[in-house]
């Protein structure tokens, strides 16, 4: 039996962000019931979900999770992986008036105890095993459980008895209670939602403190993805792959908010560890990323030009070396055209070197890219523009449900964050903070007024990043305004910025720039362990391990060349005189990076306080104690000796 669509004949008010999300999902299965709305590669085949497949399977949700107990105003959190059951559970909660809220799948179980507790919720569905046993060891009580891959779950029953649901079984309870008498229930549903109503919690990133839940209604979610399609319009036949976190505001907003605005297509890869293999089979149209994506990305080209053979290796440096040039003239103010003959160059340059590059990375069919989450640096953006990526920096925070400023295609300049979206205001204080007003703002943080009324003054959003908007009216973001650093003499400096260039090299996996108070700047570095290990190999320098291969002599040497190549480019105060190469990577499970993998300074600064006084004490070396939490949760203390390089 096919479920009866409920669907309005204008599914929005005035204006198409006037809306909310089941309402949009009833509109699309009542125009298109046979339409592809997203696919999911299961045992290596790719099973298709119609729109009319996706409503009926939020309608079954929904009618099972209000039998179990959810209601409006209830909150239903999610720790999952990129798949159907997370779009269906969180829009069949949304369908009742109940909010969502998501936690970071690699979350530890304090952290998974702090979301629960802090945002009330009630229910929660996790993915598997793992996510379940977080949450039991939390602490915090809920009424319902419910499991998406069932492996494993006899050992609960006797214990958790009817407090635990699989996701099967809910949909099948669903369908039995549209069956009798259901479709009415569903329409009192839709009935009682409105636009203004709290759609969903979003944790904040957390990098100055624990991280608050901004509350984000439907018609701010939408208000964002309604101004990001005027300026990128999007079509109904491109194909998204969803694989960033479902807790981070940057998924969210392309898997549900644009995805049900615009209509184009969805993918789940299979599993985490499928998850790029997948990608490159879809081969997207459009994609959103964090820089570290970007990065890892890049550094993986690199390493795979190095490892070519000598004809290829110099077939892609002199088409790169072209793009170089094509896109250092297009990418500037005023946007330059290349001449007939550099055109003519730059399309054989990428049919014959580049576009076999974009396609072993899936990147050949992509018209926009965008980074976002985070700073990404002035190199990236050339890289992927000689290469014929169209890389394209927005800025926002979760606090504006993602994205308030984005490049225009026509003008996509390296050293901005491109211009404000249509219904967005931005300004910049006396002080140098931006502050932005958008329809897309949020309501306030949950159960925390103090924070809300410090945050949102008279309808402008405080962001606490420094920046400066240019004459034609580009952003330019210059850093969190807590993480700026002041030297001795007064010297005010970005470290993101010193950062993102360390991080341009491909031997260089994260940088932390230090030296407030101090007379110079220093630097903490990790090392690609990829790449690095593959440089040494070809070297045939043996290693151990991370710890063991990042403190030879000669990636020290390595590393001191490339940070004397950012040297280069920098003003003499804002250059690194000594750095340091850690023997452990920095990682959220120990407090030093959030969930979403920026540096937490505060944190990096404390811990490392003793290596940070012998470095300004001119100490060459250093026995490091650090106290890391391994894979299976048991926290170690190791102390290793580390040399303090000088970089002249």
């Amino acid at each position: 039996m096919n479920v009866r669509v409920v669907a309005r004949e204008k599914p929005w008010g005035e204006v198409e962000y006037e809306s909310t999300f089941p309402w949009l999902l009833s509109w699309r299965a009542s125009r298109s019931p046979h339409g592809v709305a997203f696919r999911w590669k299961r045992y290596g085949v790719w099973r298709r979900y119609t729109w009319l497949d996706y409503y009926e399977r939020v309608v079954y949700a929904s009618l099972a999770l209000n039998e179990l107990g959810l209601e409006a105003g209830d909150t239903a959190a999610f720790i999952t992986f990129n798949r159907p059951a997370w779009l269906v559970y969180e829009l069949g909660a949304q369908m009742l008036g109940a909010k969502t809220v998501g936690i970071y799948r690699d979350s530890l179980s304090d952290e998974v105890g702090y979301v629960l507790d802090r945002s009330d919720a009630s229910f929660v569905l996790v993915e598997g095993q793992e996510q379940l046993d977080r949450v039991l060891e939390s602490g915090v009580e809920v009424e319902k459980i419910i499991v998406d891959e069932a492996k494993g779950l006899h050992q609960y029953r006797d214990k958790l008895g009817s407090k635990i649901v699989t996701f099967g079984d809910l949909l099948v309870m669903g369908k039995k209670l549209y069956r009798d008498g259901g479709e009415s229930k569903v329409k009192k549903f839709m009935d009682a939602l409105e636009p203004d109503m709290v759609c969903g919690l979003f944790t904040t990133s957390g990098t100055t403190g624990p991280p608050k839940l901004a509350m984000l209604t439907f018609k701010s979610m939408l208000a964002m993805a309604y101004q990001l399609n005027k300026v990128d319009p999007v079509e109904e036949t491109w194909e998204y792959v969803s694989f960033l976190p479902t807790a981070w505001i940057g998924e969210q907003m392309m898997s549900i908010s644009l995805h049900l605005l615009a209509g184009f297509r969805v993918n789940f890869p299979e599993t985490p560890w499928t998850m790029w293999r997948d990608f490159r089979e879809i081969a997207p149209h459009f994609l959103f990323s964090p820089p570290r994506v970007w990065e890892r990305i890049a550094k993986d080209i690199m390493a795979r030009v190095e490892d070519a053979d000598p004809l290829k290796r110099l077939a892609f440096k002199i088409a790169y070396r072209i793009g170089i040039e094509a896109a250092k003239r297009r990418l500037v103010k005023g946007r330059r055209e290349p001449p007939l003959p550099w055109k003519l160059l730059v399309y054989l340059a990428y049919w014959l070197a580049l576009r076999a590059v974009l396609d072993k990375t899936g990147l050949k069919r992509v018209v926009r890219a965008y980074t976002g989450g985070a700073m990404i640096g002035e190199d990236y953006v050339l890289f992927y523009h000689a290469i014929g990526v169209n890389l394209k920096q927005i800025y926002g925070q979760t606090e504006v449900a993602g994205i308030a400023v984005v490049h225009p295609d026509e003008d996509v300049r390296p050293d901005t964050v491109g211009k404000p979206l249509p219904l967005t205001e931005v300004k910049i204080a006396e002080d140098g903070e931006i502050l932005i007003r958008s329809p897309a703002v949020m309501k306030g943080y949950y159960k925390n007024e103090e924070a809300t009324q410090k945050t949102i003054v008279d309808g402008w959003l405080r962001t606490g990043d420094v920046g400066v908007l240019t004459e034609d009216g580009h952003l330019k973001v210059l850093d969190r305004a807590k993480e700026i650093i002041k030297l001795a003499d007064g010297t005010v400096v970005a470290p993101q910025v010193i950062q993102n260039k360390l991080k341009f090299s491909p031997y260089i996996g994260e940088a932390a720039i230090i030296g407030s108070g101090r007379p110079f700047l220093s630097a903490l570095i990790n090392i690609d362990f990829e790449i690095v290990s593959r440089w040494a190999e070809r070297r045939r320098i043996t290693f151990t391990s991370y710890s063991d291969l990042s403190q030879k002599p000669e990636v020290l040497q390595l590393l001191k060349r490339e940070v004397k190549r950012v040297n280069s480019m920098l003003p003499e105060k804002e250059r690194i005189k000594r750095f340091v190469s850690l023997f452990k990577e920095f990682h959220p499970d120990d407090g030093e990076m959030t969930r979403t993998r920026k540096l937490r300074r505060a944190v990096i600064e404390k811990r490392y306080a003793g290596l940070i006084e012998a470095i300004y004490r001119g100490e060459e070396e250093y026995d490091l104690t650090v106290t890391m939490r391994l894979e299976d949760g048991r926290l170690v203390e190791v102390t290793r000796r580390v040399k303090i390089v000088d970089v002249e």
